[in-house]
């Protein structure tokens, strides 16, 4: 039998990839049709190299994790040193010093006001970890009432159905609407409408029927990078704390460095009492989640009775090899030369920002940056589902350039290695882009 497994597996891996990725492998957020993608055989750096000879500078940190750029040398040696260790223990009923260690890791970056890590597998589960918590925090406490959440119109949380549930309805909820629990959003904040914003917020508070109030702060990533204040989100802490409604910040995409700072809510004067992260977490070698709670929610379950503990759990928490890959990547960040790169590429953004700005108002509605991120959104009806997406994505990849427009908004978030001569290449390419889709009008 065992002869026969890899007999078969020897010719499986003989056949050409991209026929059997037509035939069996389905690919996220990808309709399910004969197309056949690159093959991408090794990645190094800022570079993803293909088959066919080519490579692409990956100019969105393939989804926004390999934050030091692939391959990095300390990252493969601490996953390959912790393998030949310790692979794997179930985590129910045993700890290692790995968990242990990021865990000190993690509530130091994160500051004082959080006391707890929880594991899990990614960032959608990190979401619906706080979710759980907030709701059964309010049943330990004999606040029976609390059963709902707060979250912003256009919010994207995951891809689990309490995720799915606290994120923006429509395109990608659509066909599950009918068993998403009860959300109630507000308008997602501006200069123009704070004062309504908030308004609505503290009513909805005012209510005594929330848990939580769950954010991405300072930025909805898969919404086309829309950014708001620090002080808008600072305000609807203030308020949701005054009414005993938790808060949990969905840092899966804004942490580390992303918007300027280690993490998005370190730019606001409230503290969250949850906080979701995960992406470049592990720096982009493996799959991780976490979420940390305060001592508030904490001592909401502590001596409880085992049916007031928390049942949740995957059977890859704190996997041993993915702590330490996950310890060592912090280490790389706490680092000087991590901030001072961020700080690099966000006054490179900013340029880029100040001098084009103005300019192609025929094409272009807003060209915007918040710390590594930059933001191009471009004229264009239909939302994530824009025609011209498929055009500027086949327009950068064709100048070696990997970029994944969200609908009809072109972003720009590197790792943080990459060079000046690489970030002026992106800059000249997306201005070449502007050019071309405004000589077409």
């Amino acid at each position: 039998m065992y002869i026969n497994i890899v007999f078969v597996y020897l010719i499986v891996g003989m056949i050409d990839i991209s026929v059997l990725d037509q035939q069996i492998v389905w690919h996220p957020y990808s309709p399910l049709n004969d197309t056949v993608y690159p093959e991408v055989i090794r990645a190094e750096g800022t570079r993803l190299f293909l088959k066919d000879g080519s490579s692409l500078l990956d100019g969105i940190a393939s989804w926004w994790v390999a934050v030091h750029g692939h391959a990095q040398p300390e990252l493969v040696k601490a996953l390959s040193n912790q393998a030949a260790q310790l692979d794997h223990v179930l985590f129910a009923g045993f700890t290692h010093a790995p968990a242990v260690s990021l865990a000190n890791k993690i509530l130091s970056l994160l500051g004082k006001h959080q006391a707890r890590v929880f594991y899990s597998d990614n960032g959608s589960t990190a979401v619906e970890v706080a979710l759980k918590w907030a709701l059964q925090f309010h049943l330990n406490i004999k606040e029976t009432s609390r059963t709902k959440f707060i979250a912003i119109e256009g919010a994207f949380h995951g891809d689990t159905f309490g995720a799915m549930s606290v994120s923006g309805r429509g395109l990608f909820t659509d066909p599950y609407q009918s068993i998403l629990s009860k959300v109630d959003f507000i308008p997602f904040p501006t200069e123009e409408n704070k004062d309504m914003v908030l308004e609505q917020f503290e009513t909805l508070c005012a209510t005594f029927t929330h848990a939580a109030f769950i954010f991405e702060p300072l930025v909805q990533g898969a919404s086309g990078m829309r950014m708001y204040s620090a002080s808008i989100l600072d305000s609807c802490m203030a308020i949701a704390a005054r009414y005993d409604v938790l808060t949990i910040a969905d840092e899966v995409m804004t942490g580390f460095g992303k918007t300027g700072t280690l993490f998005a809510v370190q730019q606001v004067k409230h503290s969250p009492d949850m906080v979701c992260l995960s992406k470049a977490l592990t720096g982009g070698l493996l799959p991780l989640g976490v979420t940390t709670c305060n001592s508030k929610i904490e001592a909401a379950f502590y001596h409880q009775p085992k049916d007031k503990m928390f049942f949740h759990g995957h059977t890859f928490t704190a996997n041993p090899i993915i702590c330490h890959l996950a310890s060592v990547n912090l280490d790389l960040i706490a680092a000087p030369h991590f901030m001072e790169n961020i700080q690099r590429i966000e006054r490179a953004h900013q340029r880029f920002v100040q001098t084009y700005q103005s300019n192609y108002t025929d094409v272009v509605e807003s060209i915007q940056c918040l710390g590594i991120i930059l933001k191009v959104e471009f004229i264009s009806p239909g939302g994530y589902l824009s025609s011209i997406r498929d055009r500027m994505y086949t327009f950068f990849y064709s100048r070696g350039i990997l970029l994944r427009p969200l609908g009809n908004v072109v972003y720009f978030l590197p790792p943080v290695i990459i060079t000046d001569e690489e970030l002026n290449f992106v800059y000249e390419t997306i201005i070449q882009c502007i050019e071309e889709f405004q000589n077409l009008e």
